[in-house]
Parts: C-alpha cells; structure tokens; sequence
C-alpha cells in the first residue's frame, strides 16, 4: 500500500504542477525539477534512488519509443550526417574532454573511471530536448536536430561507458572497441528491423484498435530486450522500431488504431516524461550525504561539480561550432550541410541533460574510489544543464531571432495538401460512380470533401470582423446539436429506456464528431503572425514561373458581390488583368468564375499579410 499511494502521489504531484505550467507558460521540465528537489527535505518525504536496470530497461525504451514514432524518418535520412556528428563523434569527443577535466580536479582517480564519468555526461536527453523544443517554440530545425541527435546518442554513450568500466578491470584492445562499437550499430539495427517488420505485418492483420495498442506497448521492449540480450543496443533497437512503425503506420493501421494509439501514447509520454524530471530533483538529499561521506572536503566536492558541468557545456559548444566552421568552409554539399551560427548556437546551448545520464551514472562500480562524488558530479550536469541551460534557452532564442515554426505556413501547406487530396478522392469517386447510386449520394460526398478542403483555405485569411467563415459557422451550430443530441442519449440513458450497448454506441459517435470539431477549433484559435512568403525553391509550374510578380495587396471587397448583393469570405486578385474575385468558401466563387471565364491561371492572395499564388490550370501552388 506505501509502494501504490507513493505511485498515486507522484502522479498527483506530476499533472498537478504539468498543468500550473501549462496555466501560466512555465517550462515544465524546471519546475517538476525544483519542486522535486525542495519537497525532498520535506519530512515523510521518502528517499529516492534510481534504480539503473528500472530506468534503462523497463522506462527507457518507452519514453525513446514515444519520441521516435513522432519523428519523420525522412528527416532522420536527410539529417543523418548531422545524427552522427552529434550523437557518435561529439559523445565521444565530450568523454574525453570530460574525462580529461576530471582527472585533473579530482586526485587519485583512475583514468578510466574519470572517463566513464565522461560518457556517462555526454549524451542530451532525448525527453529534455522534445519537451523543451515544444514549450519553447524552438526553430523547427533545431527542434528536430536535438530530438533526433538524443534518440541516437544514448547508444553511444552507453557503448562508452561499458568500455570504460570494463578498462577498470582489464585492458580492452583498440580492435576489440571497434568491433564492439560495429556490432552495436549493425546488431541494432537488424533487431529493430526485424522486429518493425514482423509488428507491421502483424499490425495489418489486426482490425482491433485496443490490441493494435497493445502491440505498440509491447514494441519496445520486444527491440530493446532482444537486442540487449545479443550485445547490441537496445536503445538503437528501439529507435529503429519506432521510427520503422511509425512510417508505415498509414498503410498498416486502420485510422480507429491510429487514433486510439496517439491518445494513449501521448498520456504515457506525459507521465513518464515529466515523472522523471519530478524523481531528479527528488533523489537530491541521498547524493549529498553519500558524498559528504566520502572524505573530500566540501571545496573541493564543489569544485569537481562545478568543473564538471562546466567542461560538459564547453564541450559541446567547442564542438558545434568547430564543426559548423568546418562544414562552411568545405565543398559545395558541405556548405549545403553547414549551420548558421544561430542555429549553432541554439543547438550547443539546448544539450541538457536529464534520466540516461542518472540512471548511468548508477552502472559504475560499487567498489569504486570516490563513487559517491562521481554520482554527484552527474546529478549536477544533469541539474546544472536544465536549469541554467533551460531557463536562459528563451532568452537566446529571441536574441538569436531565428523564426519558430510559422502556424500560417502550415496552414498554407495543409491548405495545398488538402487540395491536392481532396482531387485525388473525387477522382477515385469518379472512377467508381456507375450511375445507379441512389440519387443525393454522390452529391453528398463531394460536398464533404470539398468542404473540408475549404475549411483549410478559410483559415488562411483574415475575415471582417463580424463574419465568421462558413466553416466556422458549422462547426458553431453542429456544436450546439450535438449538445442536444447527447441530452437525449443521456435522458434515455437515465430513463432505462434503451440498452447500454446502444446507448455507448450512440454517445461515441456523437464523440467522435465533436471531438473533430474540438480541434478544428484548437486550430482556428491559433494566433498568426507574420506574412506567408512563397515557397522557397522546388519546380513551379509554367504558369506561375511565367505569371507577372503582381503586389500581393489587400482588396477591400469582391466586385461582383457588391454588383450581385452577396457576400464572401476571403479575395484573391488574378494577376492577369487585376480583377478581385471572391474564393471558393464563398457561395458565388467569383475567382473560379472569372478563371473559367476570362482563362487566366494565376490568382495572388488579396488578404492581409498574405503573400501566395494559385494556379487554376494545374491545381498548384507558388
């Protein structure tokens, strides 16, 4: 009963302080960790130590599953030179400047125990970066780099750490290193590759969305332990799977699955992410007596932390922008490679710390001189990093001034994917209509993709401000039916009128509807700033490589609405003769009418601070 009310407590604890963060736009990670640190001198505050074969075997391979099903394998091959600067050549480079700093500041230690304490400080935190990314708004380059950077370097540093401790007791030769390392990597790999493959294939043949879940939670484990147990990485074997499954993901899971593993993967995520960061700053008093105990002075106790968090952020730093510099000055496909100094600078100010390190540090041997101040050293770096990295981030994010990711041109993005898709379908219908379907049908699934490929445009502009978009206006009033059509459900429900399973189907699709528009709301609610700007680089069309530049000027209202007494919802000007059309949302599509009637392909957005073109003739954006 003391093991669950603990469990229940830490939870508590977890969403209560998650959601003040939320509330009043805290970094979570900091808090959860100062508050874990100033609860651990309360009294009946239990001690808490990490156990290492928990934190890398039962948690770790979630929480990096977690992460890697929400990155693009597309991005992880386009940055790969990138992935193994970072999580390869700077885990090892860190271990030595580490280790090197060490052995300096701390007498009598051996070589090889200063350099495990290296490796065991090298490697970010793959849940401090994705959590800190998010809160932030990091620039999605640098988001995306630190989040792929930490699901691979933990291999690395783990590799590190086990050649080190061995080095302890024996003396492993160079060859032996290598081929250790090798086998790592290869071994991993065709772990998770297999594994991904198998679930794929499984993951087809299930329809279930509860045992579709249940596959992805037992994902994991089913890399990491396999791959442990051969001398591979587990954690390599575990990114491999997630990233393999999420990219298949479209062609293998039904969209009930999908749904239904995002939502529970993202509250597993949350508890254990930010569970972590609560048991950090709790295992705080039990490092300072094992190390007051340790018969170095509090001086120099001190000064072994400090040297160590120190020389952990130099040198990344050292290395980012050595690596930087050297990527600028090399051949053309570096350069194309290279970082700004922004970029590079964010990038080497973002490496903190968090769980892998703590749980590490707690694989050096027992019997090791002056283990206790090592242990302490690393609960530094890891304290150190995330509050005086992660509390000045914000500052260096704004002075560096690199754009976050801009909410307006996803939107443009989605607006031209939904286009794009919304043609492929009424193709496909196109294909399959016979003619015999009873009449209305087809009619109505038109409408239904249209609209939703209408709701994505109106998004883009900006209405007057005592207009709601139609799609606004729908999703306003199916609110309130649905809110009507629940209290008959629940009035039966109350009245014993109906079965319960009748009444659980009724109220899940009443659900599932609402919850759509819950987030077309979300989305809509989103602030906007900053002018979309065309696509860099890419193939355009012929017609927008040869349509004239035209000003992307606002108008003030559609001519043939005012002629017609309609209205419309946002202008788009063609840039042929300059008339201004209202777009399709708008019940007369005065743009689409001048374009089938006067043939000029290329319209320019007549909203304020828009700045994108369309082509009627090939369905393309510019």
């Amino acid at each position: 009963m003391d093991v669950t009310a603990e469990l229940v407590a830490l939870v508590i604890a977890v969403g209560l302080v998650a959601g003040l963060c939320d509330r009043f736009g805290w970094p979570t990670p900091l808090v959860l960790v100062v508050v874990g640190a100033a609860a651990s001198f309360l009294p009946h505050v239990p001690d808490v130590q990490l156990d290492p074969d928990l934190v890398l075997h039962a948690i770790l391979p979630p929480l990096l599953y977690a992460t890697a099903v929400r990155t693009s394998l597309f991005d992880f091959r386009h940055n790969k030179l990138s992935i193994v600067l970072m999580s390869v050549v700077l885990i090892f480079f860190s271990t030595l400047v580490v280790g090197w700093v060490t052995w300096l500041v701390l007498p009598g230690v051996a070589v090889a125990a200063a350099l495990a304490l290296g490796a065991v400080v090298a490697p970010p935190d793959a849940v401090a970066a994705a959590a800190l990314g998010r809160r932030l708004g990091l620039p999605r380059r640098v988001a995306t780099l630190l989040e792929q950077e930490s699901l691979v370097n933990d291999a690395a540093a783990l590799i590190a750490l086990t050649v080190a401790v061995s080095a302890l007791s024996s003396s492993p030769s160079a060859p032996e290193v290598v081929g250790d390392f090798l086998w790592a990597v290869v071994g991993a790999v065709l772990v998770g590759g297999v594994v991904a493959a198998v679930l794929a294939v499984l993951r087809a043949r299930v329809k279930d969305p509860v045992l579709d879940t249940l596959i992805s939670f037992v994902a994991p484990y089913l890399a990491f332990l396999p791959a442990e147990h051969v001398h591979a990485s587990g954690v390599l074997a575990t990114v491999v799977t997630g990233l393999t499954l999420a990219h298949l993901s479209p062609r293998v899971q039904t969209a009930s699955a999908r749904v239904t593993e995002q939502i529970t993967w993202r509250t597993v995520a949350f508890v254990l992410e930010n569970a972590v960061f609560l048991v950090i700053g709790l295992q705080l008093p039990g490092l300072l007596s094992d190390a007051s105990d340790s018969g170095l002075g509090a001086g120099r106790i001190v000064a072994v932390c400090a040297a160590v968090l120190v020389a952990t952020i130099l040198a990344r730093a050292v290395f980012v922008f050595g690596v930087a510099g050297v990527l600028r000055s090399g051949t053309p496909w570096m350069r194309r490679q290279a970082w700004s100094p922004g970029v590079a600078g964010l990038v080497s100010w973002a490496g903190m710390r968090g769980v892998v390190t703590l749980a590490a540090a707690q694989l050096l041997p027992q019997d090791l001189p002056d283990r206790e101040v090592l242990l302490l050293a690393a609960f530094t770096v890891v304290v150190g990093s995330l509050l005086l990295q992660g509390s000045t981030l914000p500052w260096l994010v704004r002075r560096v001034g690199l754009p976050p990711p801009d909410p307006a041109e996803d939107a443009l993005r989605a607006a031209e994917l939904g286009d794009a898709a919304n043609a492929a379908g009424l193709r496909r219908m196109r294909e399959l209509v016979t003619g015999d379907e009873p009449a209305g049908v087809v009619e109505r699934l038109k409408d239904r993709s249209v609209a939703r490929s209408h709701a994505a445009w109106e998004r883009l502009g900006r209405p007057l401000a005592d207009q709601e978009t139609p799609s606004n206006t729908y999703a306003r009033l199916r609110m309130q039916m649905l809110a009507a059509e629940r209290e008959v459900v629940v009035r039966a429900r109350d009245d014993g009128t109906a079965p319960n399973e009748v009444l659980a189907a009724a109220l899940a699709a009443i659900d599932v509807e609402e919850s759509l528009l819950d987030r077309h709301e979300e989305i809509e609610g989103r602030e906007r700033d900053g002018a979309l700007v065309p696509r860099a680089g890419g193939t355009l069309c012929t017609h927008l490589v040869s349509a004239p530049l035209g000003e992307a000027e606002p108008a003030s209202a559609c001519e043939d609405c005012l002629r017609e007494g309609t209205t419309w919802v946002h202008l788009r000007r063609c840039l042929t003769c300059g008339h201004v059309g209202c777009c399709d949302s708008s019940p007369r599509r005065h743009s689409r009418v001048h374009f089938g009637s006067a043939g000029h392909p290329v319209v320019v957005s007549a909203e304020p601070g828009e700045a994108w073109r369309w082509c009627w003739v090939d369905e393309e954006l510019g």
